[in-house]
């Protein structure tokens, strides 16, 4: 896996902690062949998780990820989404009939419902529960669930079956480190950061670039190793430019010291009680 090191699912399944995120992706018929060579490229670097969803482009990325793959299904782990209004128990079997489509594939590594919706959550997992039977899914899990979500899911015939959620989470954004973050690591449930660098917002802050430059780091390198720092989490960065791609690599290989990060800290402080999960 390159230097990038693994997070486990509970199942024991290991997966790179630093992966390629497609939001966006597919979405302009000019930029499309450099997206598919920016994925890629990752996989080159051995970024092999790829993350997309139904909703984004609609089906427009992963189209692109499934050109992306051709040829190297079995080097990557695939992971996409399911709209909460198409997750019902036939209709999430519907969905990723449609995902594998576009996708040009058999099957999902990790099937996520995207976030939670008016479906009972006893049809959704009993629908994924069917695909995994069938092999068209070897996991399932969750997005922008907070603890109650949680909670309510383990609930659920099969619901601790769930082996990931994917969450907003990076420097600007840590309340999920008050609970939700200990709560899934409890469980072995691997917590994946979505928009790990805020869309690319928190990068000009000065101590970010102060401390990045002490290691010959860029900023954006040092806030995706804030997130993979945390045990079990995974970020997942999106980018259509084969070189921003080589430089968020780069992150897997960076080492903060203590001090360092304590200095980020005070910029970017952690939560000091619950805050409601945020959600992009």
């Amino acid at each position: 896996m390159h230097d990038i090191a693994a997070a486990t699912l509970p199942s024991g399944t290991l997966l790179p902690s630093l992966g390629l995120g497609t939001w966006k992706m597919g979405e302009n018929a000019r930029t499309a062949s450099q997206e598919v060579e920016s994925l890629k490229r990752g996989f080159d670097l051995g970024m092999t998780l790829i993350d997309t969803a139904e909703m984004y482009g609609e089906g427009g990325a992963e189209t692109i990820t499934g050109k992306a793959i051709e040829g190297r299904r079995d080097e990557v782990f695939l992971v996409s989404k399911v709209y909460p209004f198409n997750a019902s128990r036939k209709g999430v079997i519907d969905a990723c009939e449609r995902s594998l489509q576009r996708l040009k594939t058999d099957r999902l590594d990790l099937y996520l419902l995207h976030w939670r919706g008016e479906h009972d959550l006893e049809e959704t997992v009993a629908g994924f529960e069917e695909l995994r039977r069938a092999g068209k899914i070897r996991e399932w899990g969750v997005s922008n669930f907070d603890v109650e979500d949680m909670e309510d899911l383990m609930e659920v015939e099969d619901g601790e079956n769930c082996a990931a959620n994917q969450v907003l989470y990076n420097l600007s954004r840590r309340g999920i480190e008050h609970d939700l973050m200990p709560w899934c690591q409890e469980r072995g449930i691997p917590v994946m950061a979505y928009s790990p660098i805020e869309q690319g917002r928190i990068l000009r802050n000065t101590e970010l670039i102060r401390i990045a430059k002490a290691y010959q780091a860029t900023p954006a390198q040092l806030a995706l190793a804030f997130v993979m720092r945390a045990r079990n989490t995974i970020a997942i960065p999106k980018s259509g430019d084969p070189h921003r791609v080589e430089e968020n690599s780069g992150a897997a290989r960076l080492e903060i010291s203590r001090e360092d990060w304590a200095a980020l800290d005070a910029v970017f402080p952690p939560p000091f009680r619950k805050q409601p999960l945020e959600m992009l």
